[in-house]
């Protein structure tokens, strides 16, 4: 009984050590280049992506309000999907998280979503926090998206 757990231990192991080899831990060109996170962690066919905020390639952030700061979240979450050969319509989750739900679900941000997002709306959470990473930030979007 104890061999059998074993060699099932051993072949889980096996399992979770040759998925992991497979994964691409990707920072692309037009993003910040971070010390502790990549970006993209590609799986074969799906992409993991890290949460983008209202900075730009330097790390400057843009704006103080939101719908500027939203503005340059979609464009760093499009450069991330580009830099994979991918759009917003391989977008299939979300996880938003803003410090104002309010200023979020106001029109100006709703048409900046639907630039980008157009008729592909994926599924979506949205959380209120108190701050996110740095107090300057409003948004931060994650993402997982499907190639083909």
């Amino acid at each position: 009984m104890a061999i059998v757990a074993l060699v099932a231990l051993s072949l889980a192991l096996a399992g979770a050590s040759a998925s992991a080899q497979g994964l691409q831990r990707i920072n692309p060109p037009g993003l910040s280049t971070p010390t502790t996170y990549s970006h993209i962690v590609r799986d074969g066919n799906t992409l993991y992506i890290a949460g983008q905020v209202g900075a730009d390639a330097q790390g400057k952030v843009v704006g103080t309000g939101m719908v500027e700061q939203l503005e340059q979240v979609l464009k760093n979450l499009q450069t991330a999907l580009r830099s994979q050969g991918a759009d917003f319509s391989h977008v299939a989750k979300i996880n938003i998280y803003v410090t104002d739900v309010d200023a979020f679900r106001a029109p100006e941000a709703a048409k900046v979503r639907a630039k980008y997002f157009g008729a592909n709306r994926p599924a979506s959470t949205l959380v209120g926090v108190t701050r996110l990473a740095s107090p300057d930030y409003k948004v931060e979007i994650e993402a997982i998206a499907i190639l083909p």
